[in-house]
């Protein structure tokens, strides 16, 4: 994350590793603030064995593109509404409006619950047991879906 004011939002990803039994790392990485360490963060990430990585920032929001920019793992991009944001819409745009050639997957505004199952998703394509508890987490969406509808519909 960009910040250490982003951890109340990306401990949702964080919680959802922690779910589905997803190894990860979680740590400050400032694009604009310790651009060399952001720089060798993402160098170094596929040697230390992570597979996909998400992104989380407010404001101008740049991590997600730079890190991308620098690997070649995915990148899940969670724009945070920060204290100083324009709604949030600053952050959105920054993640979202990546050049050709550099993508970046981009998750709504505060929704790092989804960078997570986004991520588990990535990761599931070559982990069997990973895709079951997947298409497990799915079949629980929807059977509490298909309950509340009959619980309304007596």
């Amino acid at each position: 994350m960009g910040s250490k004011s982003d951890l109340n939002i990306m401990n949702d990803a964080a919680e959802i590793m922690k779910a589905f039994g997803i190894d990860f790392e979680m740590t400050v990485v400032s694009a604009h603030r310790t651009p060399e360490r952001m720089y060798n963060y993402a160098k170094d990430a596929a040697k230390r064995g992570l597979k996909v990585i998400i992104a989380g920032a407010g404001g101008a929001a740049h991590l997600p593109g730079m890190v991308a920019s620098i690997t070649t793992l995915p990148v899940i991009g969670v724009p945070v509404k920060s204290s100083n944001s324009i709604d949030g819409w600053d952050s959105i745009l920054s993640i979202l409006q990546m050049p050709n050639g550099i993508p970046v997957a981009t998750v709504a505004l505060n929704a790092a619950k989804n960078a997570g199952l986004l991520a588990a998703q990535i990761l599931a394509t070559s982990n069997p047991e990973l895709a079951q508890k997947m298409q497990d987490y799915k079949d629980d969406l929807r059977n509490k879906v298909e309950e509340t509808a009959a619980e309304m519909e007596k």
